[in-house]
């Protein structure tokens, strides 16, 4: 009856251990609570916002709809305005959820790094029984014993601790494998809340270039429905007088080519990103472009701050490098591929090619503008970035469809 005695003695302490265990798992529990709490007002805040973007996007679809005019087209301004502000705060929202997201995440890791100590103890408690109890034969069990049902209660109490060890260790592997799963979420909300912050930031310069496009549009038309007419109708001029070059310049160029066997057309060709910012501020044929009461956006815009280094997509040919002097002159680069595909690089505020120059894809070709007011912007700008294109047997196409993990 010692023996029997000691192995109740061993399972009442792993018990009390359990339970001891049980009782301080969660020491963070009410903080992660309330943290879960905000994280629920935050995704509520998130979705009105988002519902009130969705408010302005149809009245901006409303307007479009409508005939062209001033009074339209600054309504239209004053929503995406609107929107964009609306737009920010939602990033900003978001933001401050990633961050209670990442904090009750971090409470919980040390909660399960608590109970994984826990369990460990737990784990050791049963293992000095196990290490005890097998000291002693079974043979010896059966002769120190005063009935074969003292002898078989024993037993049964040693085939318990035996569970007991299984379970504890099955637990601290789960309890391993959860802490495991919520430091891979921390590190994915870290990395959201990055990305967000870089959103942030350029969203905020999108708004600052959206308020300067109306200010802009305000004094070139001094608020005269007539002279909004005649803008419009100058650039639509603009816009062909450039079209028309282009097409003209990249037919002549690649004939030439052609015949000096310079080009393969049957050769496939990859572009590499020409900046290194990835944000685009507007896309092929934007439906909210601004200018598209003139023309559909006939490539991307990707943000790029004054001054930015230029690099080709690809190897090829220049076929026109055109250079400002002036504001209202459109500056840009035109290369030739093979593949029956070229590119073009607008708004530059200088070139570093020539025409009839080879280049190699990443060469640097020149360097971004599109500042209204500076060299080389030209008449079709809200603020700094490079205007990209690709074409395709002279027609310009999607270039996200070209781009290289676009």
């Amino acid at each position: 009856m010692v023996i029997l005695s000691g192995l109740l003695f061993t399972l009442f302490f792993v018990f009390y251990q359990i339970n001891l265990a049980q009782a301080e798992i969660g020491g963070n529990t009410e903080e992660i609570a309330g943290l879960n709490e905000e994280i629920v007002k935050r995704k509520e805040t998130i979705k009105q916002l988002e519902e009130t973007i969705a408010k302005y996007q149809s009245n901006i679809n409303q307007k479009q709809l409508e005939t062209t005019s001033l009074k339209n087209q600054l309504s239209i301004l004053d929503n995406r305005i609107a929107q964009t502000d609306a737009d920010i705060e939602l990033t900003q929202t978001e933001i401050n959820k990633a961050q209670l997201e990442i904090e009750a995440l971090q409470l919980s890791i040390n909660d399960k790094k608590a109970v994984i100590d826990k369990q460990k103890d737990i784990i050791a408690a049963i293992i000095r029984g196990v290490y005890a109890e097998d000291q002693k034969q079974y043979l010896e069990i059966m002769f120190t014993n005063n009935s074969f049902s003292d002898f078989y209660n024993q037993v049964q109490y040693l085939e318990n601790i035996y569970t007991d060890l299984g379970q504890s260790v099955k637990n601290l592997r789960l309890i391993k494998e959860d802490l495991d799963n919520k430091k891979a979420q921390v590190n994915e909300r870290k990395k959201t809340h990055e990305n967000l912050q870089i959103e942030l930031e350029n969203k905020r310069k999108t708004l600052g270039e959206q308020t300067g496009n109306k200010k802009i549009l305000l004094v070139q038309t001094q608020s005269s429905e007539a002279k909004y007419k005649t803008l419009l109708e100058s650039l639509k001029q603009q816009y062909k007088s450039i079209e028309n070059e282009v097409r003209n310049y990249e037919d002549q160029v690649r004939k030439k080519l052609e015949q000096q066997s310079k080009i393969n057309e049957s050769d496939s060709v990859n572009f590499v990103w020409p900046v290194p910012s990835h944000y685009i501020t507007a896309t092929f044929h934007e439906p909210d472009y601004p200018f598209r009461n003139v023309f559909e956006h006939s490539g991307i815009d990707i943000r790029a701050s004054q001054g930015t280094a230029i690099h080709a997509a690809a190897a090829g040919y220049v076929g026109r490098a055109k250079k400002c002097t002036t504001a209202s002159c459109y500056s840009y680069i035109l290369l030739v591929h093979s593949g029956d595909l070229s590119t073009l690089y607008g708004h530059l505020s200088s070139l570093n090619v020539s025409e009839d120059q080879f280049v190699g894809k990443g060469d640097i070709i020149g360097y971004s503008g599109g500042t209204p007011g500076k060299i080389g912007s030209g008449p079709f700008v809200t603020g700094p970035h490079l205007h990209f294109e690709t074409r395709l047997n002279g027609i310009p196409v999607d270039p996200m469809n070209y781009l290289i993990n676009s």
